[in-house]
């Protein structure tokens, strides 16, 4: 599932993403309860986490809120523009963390920095799989984003990276872990989805491609070597193979980039 931000009224949504968190406030004329815009996008960042973007509706959040979901477009006037501001919203508690850790391991090297940012971009997008359904086509633009965005360029730029390069080292990072996360949320979401638990899926086709591909080793010798050299075995049966499987190819693909940047520094 795609979802593309943007689509609401870009003056109303923009102002919204960029207000003043003043707890009272409302974007529309009506009486004055005990809601407010926070409390809604609090509420929405609940119910994705705990079913999906597809099952977020203006009623599903307010049933949570023991409010009607009429009652809700005083403050946001849409779900398209309810998506918006909830993305956004949900970043910030990302940005706290990271900005946390920059005031607090100010005297550590860019390559550990980085290494922290990256393994909190990837602890948030586990807790909050349903972001990573949003279109990076159609970006957000809210003030979270862009501090994310600020915290790593800042980083890169102490450490003496090109200006014009930095964009492109943020966005190799970025999507590295954007496209392994994904894995292993799936992986995390698919017995609830198919009903089917990770090792009973994977033990039922192990045995079906033994049986039907008796000349595996000789179609496939160098996957067949990368098996006997134990390239995919699960060395800690406790912890899901596909998650950890992401994890150390995301790791792998992180250092190869740091080797990367690094000759991108010395050369500037």
């Amino acid at each position: 599932m795609v979802v593309y931000a943007g689509q609401g009224d870009p003056r109303r949504s923009m102002a919204l993403l960029w207000r003043e968190h003043d707890q009272g406030e409302r974007t529309a004329p009506g009486p004055k309860p005990e809601l407010n815009v926070d409390l809604v996008l609090r509420t929405a960042i609940e119910v994705a986490d705990a079913l999906g973007l597809q099952a977020l509706s203006m009623r599903a959040v307010g049933e949570r809120l023991g409010r009607t979901a009429m009652s809700l477009y005083t403050y946001v006037a849409s779900k398209n523009e309810l998506i918006d501001l909830m993305y956004d919203q949900a970043f910030a508690e990302l940005v706290e963390q990271v900005e946390s850790e920059s005031r607090t391991t100010s005297e550590r090297g860019w390559r550990e920095s980085t290494r922290t940012w990256v393994g909190l971009l990837w602890d948030f997008y586990l807790r909050h799989p349903w972001t990573l359904e949003i279109s990076q086509a159609r970006p957000v633009l809210g003030p979270n984003e862009y501090r994310l965005y600020e915290s790593l360029a800042t980083l890169l730029h102490a450490a003496g990276m090109a200006p014009k390069a930095i964009g492109s080292a943020y966005g190799s990072l970025l999507n590295l872990v954007r496209g392994m996360v994904r894995t292993a949320a799936e992986a995390r979401q698919s017995e609830a989805v198919t009903g089917v638990p990770e090792d009973e899926w994977w033990y039922a086709r192990s045995e079906q491609l033994e049986e039907l591909a008796p000349d595996f080793a000789e179609r496939f010798p160098t996957l067949t070597l990368m098996t006997t050299q134990g390239a995919f075995d699960n060395e800690d049966p406790t912890e899901p193979y596909l998650e950890r499987e992401a994890w150390e190819t995301l790791e792998f693909g992180l250092e190869t980039l740091l080797d990367g940047i690094q000759r991108r520094i010395d050369a500037a």
